[in-house]
């Protein structure tokens, strides 16, 4: 049945983790545990941008082979491929990237094409030599648990001191007392990314810790960067959602 809709005027879409290598495609159905991760953040961000001003197509990413590969970088491309077909399909609408572990790397690397407005980074996984000057222009969010024992938080901290002097606007937002597979917690992450995607798709209010950090000049040091979670909720006035009262 063709999709009565009306073109779409923005779209998020997201990448799962993977491995560091692996050719072979990514499991089928429930035997994906990385996807099954994500779609709890798509029903999330469905749902906040269901009745709003703007339609906004949620997607997933498909992958070719379940790891990253080393230079092959075989994520990146199937992430450029995906953007390319919403270019395609709906023109030049913004585009924020979401992406956990592998999928957030294969997104930081693909915020250079021309639709990507900005990208949350889920647990990232960031070594120290990706680049970053294809962030310039972009928002960039990086949400890492601080008892990450998979990719590294410090990592992530680093990389978003890097794209900050490359000409991102970034910042990282710690939480506390979680996990590599966001389980713990879970409420956090799918609550804290949903809020971020509608605000940098201009549907809703940044934290003003996080758009304060977005602010911060080139030469800022990386604390000034870094935002905790559970703080920014007390300076809400909210309790911390996934603790108990």
């Amino acid at each position: 049945m063709a999709d009565r809709r009306p073109p779409a005027s923005a779209a998020v879409l997201l990448l799962h983790g993977g491995g560091e290598t692996g050719l072979t495609p990514p499991p089928a159905g429930p035997l994906n545990l990385a996807a099954l991760r994500m779609r709890p953040f798509a029903r999330s961000l469905a749902r906040a941008t269901r009745d709003g001003p703007v339609d906004v197509r949620v997607r997933e990413v498909r992958y070719g082979h379940r790891g990253w590969n080393g230079s092959r970088a075989d994520p990146l491309h199937d992430a450029v491929r995906a953007l390319d077909d919403v270019q395609g399909e709906f023109g030049g609408i913004p585009v924020v990237l979401v992406g956990h572990s592998m999928g957030a790397r294969a997104a930081l690397r693909a915020a250079g094409h021309p639709l990507v407005r900005g990208v949350v980074g889920l647990a990232p996984w960031c070594p120290p030599d990706e680049p970053v000057t294809q962030l310039a222009g972009r928002d960039v969010v990086l949400l890492h648990s601080t008892r990450d024992r998979v990719t590294s938080p410090e990592a992530s901290r680093s990389f978003a001191t890097r794209a900050r002097r490359a000409g991102a606007r970034s910042c990282l937002v710690t939480i506390r007392a979680s996990d590599h597979a966001m389980l713990r917690r879970a409420r956090v992450w799918h609550t804290a990314t949903t809020g971020l995607v509608t605000a940098l798709l201009g549907l809703s209010a940044l934290p003003a810790a996080v758009d304060a950090a977005l602010r911060l000049p080139p030469s800022a040091p990386a604390a000034d960067g870094t935002v905790d979670y559970d703080r920014l909720r007390r300076a809400a006035g909210e309790a911390p959602a996934g603790t108990r009262p």
